[in-house]
């Protein structure tokens, strides 16, 4: 009813009914929009909820075989394309900077098209990339299908965070900790399966990389009619207003009291509002920079492992199919540990004591590489797979270090697009060092090194502060 004064001689004043309180403002639940905000409440928004699982574990199962069913067949492919080490390490960098070029991308595709558009777009060039690349003849034909599948990687990459933080908000590190642990499976799986199923299909390393195209493929299905709902729904309600999407904040009713959005911890803008606020300057943050470097060096470690690891093993006499098992071994150590970390790094103020743990555990396995490599081969793939484990550590950091979902979109860009930046060098440098030196003792030093400042940004990283209070 009115609040203002009136006579008793007045007519009543005929007020239009307050509509009733969205869900969120009478649960407490996150303001979302479009159908996201009604999934929980409806069969078909449940059944989409669900369908977004599924597509996120089939994206992240599709983020690492292009590269780790190279590392298993480099020999092979470097023989074939008659590639020289440093070229090799050069291929070995395409990952990291594919990831840096269109990471930058993701965020404006994002706004334009729906994250959930970009990704399953995304699935389809790693589907074609990898199809392509064998067969593209020549070296320079092999590198540019392995940067149109790497795009694709890229933009799931930025926006896989995104699409939890927006449909999963209430639970950000249990979904985190999920596709962590699917993107850890799908690197172990294309490592130690790549040779066998080589051997199996006639023995030829051009079928035994393509044969992972039908993993991506699988990936685009149930990413198709969550596009279309996403359409279907994001009409907005006010004319002359562009629909929301998780690269903005989602709207909520225009009163004085419109409810808080849970997923971002800031108010919602009102509908009526004419633009979001800017966010953040990452640039200007110290905690973004030390993200962004401690994402930058697990990045090098990790892209140097995935790349070179079986041929460290190989010139040491361990087989073929052993070394492609180790590397496996390496990453499979993932897949348990990704999603255990988030969530013992998310109940910490201060996530610095796993990034000593796991860094040790680097320096561990690089030295027994370099004392006794196929002695202990087993036990030094086991440490370096934890320490991989930085990579869903950093991600979970990503999370923690924003409030507001504007944060999060630009700082998972940002760390991300300057981390893989920085890790680019890391792997043509082994390269250039195994061909000069003949054999692995400088490459080896050389990664032992890294892992002392990445271990030092990590602990400046994960001190218990965001990028939108300037620090």
């Amino acid at each position: 009813m009115s609040d203002e004064p009136h006579t008793p001689t007045q007519t009543p004043v005929r007020t239009t009914p307050r509509p009733a309180a969205p869900p969120e403002a009478r649960t407490g639940e996150p303001a979302a929009t479009g159908r996201a905000a009604a999934a929980p409440r409806t069969p078909s928004g449940v059944w989409l909820r669900r369908l977004l699982v599924v597509g996120l574990v089939l994206a992240a199962l599709n983020l690492r075989p292009a590269i780790t069913s190279l590392g298993a067949l480099l020999e092979e492919v470097r023989t074939g394309l008659h590639m020289s080490g440093g070229v090799a390490g050069l291929l070995t960098s395409v990952p990291p900077l594919c990831f840096a070029v269109f990471g930058v991308a993701a965020p404006r595709l994002a706004r334009r098209f729906g994250p959930a558009a970009v990704v399953c777009a995304g699935m389809a060039a790693i589907a074609a990339g990898v199809l392509v690349r064998p067969f593209a003849g020549g070296t320079p034909g092999f590198l540019a299908a392995s940067a149109l599948a790497l795009m694709g990687i890229a933009l799931s990459n930025v926006l896989m965070p995104v699409i939890v933080k927006r449909y999963f908000p209430d639970r950000v590190g249990t979904m985190t900790g999920l596709y962590s642990m699917a993107l850890a499976l799908g690197t172990s799986l294309a490592a130690a399966a790549t040779v066998p199923l080589t051997a199996a299909l006639g023995g030829g390393w051009q079928t035994g990389l393509a044969v992972w195209a039908a993993l991506a493929a699988l990936a685009v299905l149930p990413w198709i009619p969550v596009v279309r709902d996403h359409r279907a729904t994001a009409h907005p309600a006010v004319p002359g207003h562009a629909p929301a999407t998780a690269a903005t904040t989602p709207p909520a009713p225009a009163s004085p009291t419109a409810p808080r959005d849970a997923s971002a911890g800031a108010p919602a803008v009102p509908a009526t509002a004419p633009a979001a606020p800017a966010g953040p300057r990452m640039a200007r943050s110290r905690t973004a920079w030390a993200l962004a470097c401690f994402f930058g060096l697990q990045a090098t470690g990790a892209y140097i492992t995935m790349g070179w690891l079986p041929q460290i093993f190989r010139d040491a006499g361990v087989p073929a199919g052993t070394a492609g098992v180790l590397l496996a071994v390496t990453m499979v150590m993932g897949v348990p540990l990704a999603f255990v970390i988030p969530r013992v790094a998310g109940r910490m103020r201060h996530q610095g004591p796993i990034v000593i743990a796991l860094g040790l555990s680097g320096l561990a396995g690089y030295a027994g590489l370099l004392t006794a490599p196929a002695a202990g081969a087993w036990l030094w793939a086991v440490l370096l797979g934890v320490s991989n484990c930085a990579f869903p550590l950093a991600l979970t950091m990503i999370g923690m270090r924003a409030r507001t979902g504007t944060g999060v979109v630009r700082l998972s860009a940002f760390a991300q697009c300057a981390g893989y930046l920085l890790s680019v060098p890391g792997p043509i440098l082994v390269g250039a060092l195994y061909q000069h030196s003949g054999g692995w003792t400088a490459p080896l030093a050389l990664m032992a090194g890294l892992m002392v400042p990445q271990m030092a940004a990590g602990v400046l990283a994960g001190r218990d502060r965001t990028v939108e209070d300037g620090n």
